[in-house]
């Protein structure tokens, strides 16, 4: 956004001998005798060895009567269609992958040896403006929930509000802090809880045919996220369980997720059985005594253990080595729990993609202590960024699980071939500031003091803070301007026409003449054109072209930004978000197939710092995260 003044240049569950009522005893009468016969079977786990569990049987006349599909939780444990369950799940964030790539990601959660997909819901993506909801594209919630579906992978969905998950302004819509008053967020605020209401409103009854008892593959819906560890509102809370109630019906499991801490689980759950209250902990903690915390916050009888975010890596934010956690120890801390018939979610299984505009960011101490989160999403998970199994710490965890599993783990799916497709010569198309005609006043917005970024709807600013004290986090120049201690006024704001993920590109005369550059411009021109302009140390846009010369060398792979210095990337009018070598850790920005084609490919990079003297960009394939420091880049948790 350009602005210019106008006058200025706990321990294991104990598994009962009797199992929950189930069936009942059968009558069976005979002319004048009568008789009740009991019986009792044994039910085999489908996922995790259990111990042998028998089952009370329901009343039922002359035939048996057929298990209706039934999730809940009894005896301290999660019961499937009358059968104990024991969850194996890992995170999987249909937005972070693109959509052509759903099910090879979700096979490989599979051969990992997972039952069940727990995904968050950002409210921002799927209402990127009031009252425009979209569920296409990456946000094509349902395609995805029925794709787990099909592949028989059970779901647990985080329709937050607010859902953290190092994205931006923790899934909120920037357009709520432009609203006047503006309503506050996490609160039981009625402004806010009038949005949510019309936002869920939207959503749930889509997710109602999916639900587990209907058919679909939703066994759990979480309520708000983690919010122990920011507010204590209880009404908000209250409020939100009665929404979700209202639409999902009494029947669906509602749960929190908190901290596993008493001061967490004091403020972030709800006491009683209408909401199971979940818990996290750091990777490699003793997980009995949490879970022994946990069931003071349940219902007797209603606390199974289980951590929602078993954490498989970390987050990285730019300026910071690359994370790592070890292999064998992450491991080893998971059978800690599936030992003893606990459940975990794996916090990431497949990590993904901050495509966009989309990545979040936290503080440290302060609130001007800003860390933006990195453009890969990859988490040091089993499953990497680009998809990738083939690495030590997919098939430590796979050995963990296939221990505990009474099935065997389906084989385990080839990496995607990568591809590289040679240098891309860029040229210079314009600086940033020649899209704008600062004498036309019509495009302008004009406000007596600055305003910002979200009144204007720009989405470009860095990622807004989506954890912790400091989210209110707005984006511009939020105070009064003063020069020579007289304060400025009388502004005119440009936005600048940058489109985010999943949304039809905004025009943008720039881009728009990349398209048409290389067929107006000769190769020899280009390469004669000035060289000083070429590599101006101001903002502009510079594109480039490469060609594929069949579609089955379509494949994924990497832009690698080695000697570039800060700036946004479009590949063929996908948004693959920001890159940052100047400050590292990461090098390279992961480009899946599906958004290339056969034949011209296009490039447009808007960099905001200083562009590489060569003006070119390699194709490689295979990430890096080297960038910004001397030697190795890798921080080791």
């Amino acid at each position: 956004m350009i602005l210019r003044p106008k006058k200025t240049n706990s321990g294991a569950p104990t598994l009962p001998a009797m199992a929950k009522n189930r069936s009942s005893k059968a009558t069976i009468l005979l002319i004048f005798i009568s008789f009740i016969a009991f019986c009792a079977f044994v039910i085999v786990p489908v996922f995790a060895p259990l111990p042998s569990i028998q089952s009370r049987h329901h009343a039922h006349h002359s035939h048996p009567k057929k298990v209706h599909r039934k999730f809940e939780i009894a005896d301290d444990m999660f019961w499937k269609d009358g059968e104990p369950f024991r969850i194996i799940g890992g995170d999987l964030h249909y937005f972070r992958v693109h959509p052509e790539y759903w099910e090879d990601r979700l096979l490989k959660a599979k051969a990992l040896g997972l039952n069940t997909i727990q995904t968050y819901v950002p409210w921002n993506l799927h209402e990127p403006t009031p009252g425009k909801l979209v569920f296409e594209g990456f946000a094509d919630i349902e395609s995805f929930l029925n794709l787990c579906h099909k592949l028989d992978l059970l779901v647990m969905v985080r329709p937050g509000p607010y859902i953290c998950a190092e994205w931006d302004w923790g899934g909120f819509p920037s357009w709520l802090s432009s609203m006047n008053p503006s309503p506050i967020p996490r609160s039981s605020d009625p402004a806010f809880l009038k949005l949510v209401e019309r936002w869920w409103g939207k959503l749930l009854p889509k997710l109602v045919p999916l639900l587990y008892d209907n058919g679909g593959p939703i066994i759990m819906v979480q309520v708000e996220n983690e919010y122990g560890s920011y507010g204590d509102d209880k009404a908000y809370l209250q409020h939100l369980i009665t929404l979700a109630r209202g639409h999902l019906g009494h029947d669906a499991i509602l749960y929190t997720t908190d901290g596993g801490s008493r001061e967490n689980l004091e403020k972030g759950t709800i006491r009683g059985d209408s909401v199971f209250s979940a818990v996290d902990f750091t990777t490699g903690d003793d997980p009995w005594p949490i879970f022994k915390l946990q069931k003071e916050f349940n219902a007797p009888g209603k606390s199974p253990p289980l951590s929602t975010e078993f954490y498989t890596g970390w987050l990285t934010h730019w300026g910071e080595k690359n994370a790592k956690t070890d292999a064998d120890s992450t491991a080893a801390a998971l059978e800690e729990i599936l030992r003893k018939n606990g459940s975990a979610v794996l916090y990431m299984a497949h990590g993904g993609s901050n495509f966009g505009f989309y990545n979040g960011a936290n503080t440290g101490a302060n609130e001007a202590d800003y860390k933006p989160d990195l453009t890969s999403y990859d988490y040091d998970a089993p499953i990497r960024e680009a998809g990738d199994v083939d690495n030590s710490k997919f098939n430590a965890i796979r050995r963990v699980i296939a221990r505990y599993s009474s099935v065997p783990l389906p084989s385990i799916p080839s990496d995607n071939k990568k591809a590289t497709y040679g240098p891309i010569h860029l040229q210079r198309q314009s600086s940033l500031f020649d899209m704008f005609d600062f004498t036309n006043s019509s495009n302008a917005i004009k406000s007596k003091n600055p305003m910002s970024m979200e009144n204007v709807g720009q989405v470009e600013n860095m990622g807004r803070v989506n954890y912790g004290p400091f989210i209110f986090d707005r984006k511009g120049i939020l105070s009064s301007v003063y020069l020579d201690r007289n304060r400025l006024q009388g502004w005119r704001m440009f936005p600048i026409p940058l489109h985010n993920l999943n949304e039809v590109p905004n025009y943008n005369p720039i881009m728009q003449a990349t398209y048409s550059a290389f067929s107006g411009i000769s190769t020899s021109r280009k390469r004669l054109m000035n060289k000083s302009e070429n590599t101006s140390k101001e903002p502009a846009f510079y594109s480039g072209h490469f060609f594929i010369g069949k579609s089955s060398q379509i494949k994924d792979t990497f832009l690698s930004f080695n000697n570039w210095g800060k700036g946004i990337v479009f590949v063929n009018d996908f948004n693959l978000g920001r890159y940052w070598p100047l400050k590292g850790p990461q090098c390279t920005l992961y480009v899946p197939a599906p958004v290339l084609k056969h034949g011209d490919n296009f490039l447009v990079i808007l960099e905001l710092e200083s562009p590489d003297p060569k003006l070119v960009v390699h194709t490689v394939d295979e990430p890096d995260f080297t960038c910004g420091f001397n030697g190795m880049n890798i921080h080791r948790m």
